[in-house]
């Protein structure tokens, strides 16, 4: 079979997910192949899952025309024409459709050469790929109840199987050892994906500073790369008696992280919605104002709804405004538990095993 797509971390880890779970059936790793983009991470995630992987042409096509957005089309329609060919030599008994444009070429190709295709979305709101091609799928593998694609099966979003295993056999005694923070403060995560987010790491600092002289709160502080150089060279001024602050600019162990933290303050997007559920880590969700279709926001509804989250805009985002919302939150063991349990009401932690479930199904493969 043939998983497709890629591009973002948010894309191919999800699909990486599901390899596994087609694995742990019985599948024979060899018996899965990927299919992304040259320019996506998918190209290093991949192999180091332990999965072969083709790379084609293709980028994100722009809103606004321009020479930029005419060279992806042309990129696109290069990548389109060599699925085509791929395809045709793989041969393979089904297509999983991870969406973005990393997924359009395998994923139309499989259409036109009558192979069956499944779609597995990850945002609430699906991706113009998704849309486009979920009416000519067998199925769609839906993350949340409302997810806008035909013919949809409510599956979850599939997780890293780490993360499972994580939540489900670490302390958060160990996981605090693990990452050096103190095992009797309540502790925020703070972060924002891999490059970070200025709006996000601009409020963390600041708040750090309002906290300075807590003496009962930790903050554990996932910078990103865009921002780290500069928060380098100049922290938070919190001084050695009050708050504890660590900040770092990538954190490997986030299985770790999700485990040792009491809250978190963080994007919506859809594996961090997704994680938190599993984790049952209370959060304040700061969505992503220029996210296609506003899917964060979507993303981050069912939490919210739970009385698991709360939701802050970008625009008002500010280390008063955070403070007013989360003192109350964060000295009240009863209100975390509360919204503890309220994320894993609505955690699907059997997400990635549900679509591998359905892609065998379609695929007439026995797993």
């Amino acid at each position: 079979m043939v998983i497709a797509g890629g591009g973002t971390a948010g894309h191919t880890n999800p699909g990486i997910a599901v390899a596994k779970a087609l694995v742990a059936k019985g599948l024979d790793p060899n018996e899965i192949r990927f299919v992304g983009s040259a320019r996506g991470n998918e190209s290093v995630l991949v192999p180091e899952a332990g999965f072969e992987i083709d790379v084609l042409p293709g980028r994100g096509i722009a809103r606004e025309f321009s020479r930029t957005s005419l060279m992806a089309i042309v990129a696109n329609c290069r990548g389109l024409v060599q699925s085509m060919t791929l395809m045709k030599s793989l041969d393979p008994k089904v297509v999983v459709c991870l969406g973005g444009f990393a997924a359009f070429g395998p994923s139309v190709a499989a259409l036109i050469q009558r192979r069956p295709l499944v779609i597995t979305e990850q945002n609430a709101r699906a991706s113009q790929v998704n849309l486009l091609l979920g009416r000519f799928a067998k199925v769609c593998a839906l993350p949340y109840p409302d997810t806008d694609l035909p013919n949809g099966v409510l599956t979850g979003n599939p997780i890293r199987p780490e993360v499972v295993t994580a939540v489900d056999g670490a302390s958060q005694q160990s996981s605090r050892e693990h990452l050096g923070l103190p095992q009797d403060r309540t502790v925020l995560a703070v972060w924002a994906g891999s490059l970070g987010a200025r709006s996000v790491n601009v409020a963390a600092r600041d708040l750090a500073e309002r906290w300075r002289n807590r003496t009962d709160l930790a903050i554990y502080h996932v910078v990103g790369r865009r921002d780290w150089p500069e928060f380098v060279s100049n922290p938070p001024d919190v001084g050695t008696d009050g708050i504890f602050y660590k900040s770092v600019e990538y954190e490997n162990s986030m299985p770790e992280l999700l485990t040792a933290a009491d809250f978190a303050l963080t994007r919506a997007g859809a594996s961090t919605t997704a994680e938190l559920a599993v984790a049952g880590l209370p959060s304040l969700m700061i969505p992503l104002p220029i996210a296609p279709r506003d899917h964060q926001r979507a993303n981050a509804q069912e939490l919210l709804n739970a009385g698991a989250a709360f939701v802050m805009n970008d625009a008002v985002l500010n280390a008063p405004g955070v403070e007013a919302l989360l003192d109350p939150v964060l000295v009240d063991d009863t209100q975390i538990e509360q919204m503890s349990i309220a994320a894993r009401s609505v955690a699907r932690p059997g997400a990635a095993t549900a679509v591998a479930e359905l892609v065998l199904e379609h695929g007439g493969i026995s797993g």
